[in-house]
């Protein structure tokens, strides 16, 4: 994970869950500073004591997710598989140059899935409008302490500017949330629920519903690009009716 994160002594390296401090040793002999994050008081004693001798690292006791964070640019970690998942989502948001992680395999061929795909979901298109992934290698699960039950696979998830522009970026995550609930639903019926946060009346969201493109397709085959076309749909919809 060092090797593919090609770091070097002006790179400000994040790690969370730092865990008895294997890697952060690692990251520390490469990396300008370490910012090694870890929720369980027991291992943040630990790791105080185990990287005493690098004044380039800062261990920071808390959860990623609502602590501060000094900036970095980097990020290099095996995360906790129970918080995969918003741990993902909370990166997705912020700026960094790339970030190398271990995820469980079946979590991290769902951030590559191809649409109509089993693994192809919520988590596909909201990353692959945020950021560009590639997976560069599997990790078997005998390789951590203590040993999960599945084996992991490393990832470089780079953040990038939208392949696509949608008219409403908050409406299109929104939508993307409701229809992947309802993922083999025709998407007309997956979107109803969407429309009744807008007071229409049944026969009103049927109708847009209907007018949208794609509509006689189900969720879970369309491509990030046509989702959002229909988003746009929606937008334009909804602004006729001057509900949004």
């Amino acid at each position: 994970m060092v090797y593919y994160a090609s770091l070097n002594s002006e790179d400000v390296v994040l790690e969370v869950g730092a865990g008895l401090g294997f890697l952060t040793e690692r990251l520390a002999e490469k990396a300008g500073r370490v910012l090694a994050v870890e929720i369980d008081g027991r291992l943040v004693r630990a790791l105080k004591r185990r990287l005493r001798p690098y004044d380039n690292v800062t261990i920071i006791h808390g959860d990623v997710m609502k602590v501060k964070i000094p900036r970095f640019n980097k990020v290099v970690s095996t995360p906790p598989y129970s918080i995969s998942s918003p741990l993902h989502f909370w990166l997705l948001n912020k700026c960094f140059e790339q970030a190398i992680l271990s995820f469980q395999e079946e979590f991290a061929r769902r951030l590559t899935a191809s649409p109509g795909s089993r693994d192809y979901g919520r988590l596909t298109v909201a990353t692959y409008y945020r950021a560009e992934v590639e997976i560069l290698g599997a990790v078997p699960k005998e390789s951590f302490w203590p040993q999960p039950k599945v084996d992991s696979l490393i990832v470089r998830l780079k953040p990038r500017k939208p392949p696509f522009n949608v008219t409403d970026e908050k409406l299109f995550f929104d939508v993307v949330n409701v229809i992947f609930t309802q993922r083999n639903k025709k998407l007309r019926n997956a979107l109803i629920p969407f429309f009744s946060r807008f007071r229409l009346s049944s026969r009103e969201a049927v109708k847009i519903a209907e007018d949208l493109p794609f509509h006689d397709r189900r969720p879970r085959e369309l491509s990030p690009e046509e989702i959002g076309l229909v988003v746009d749909g929606i937008v334009k919809e909804l602004r006729s009716m001057r509900l949004i």
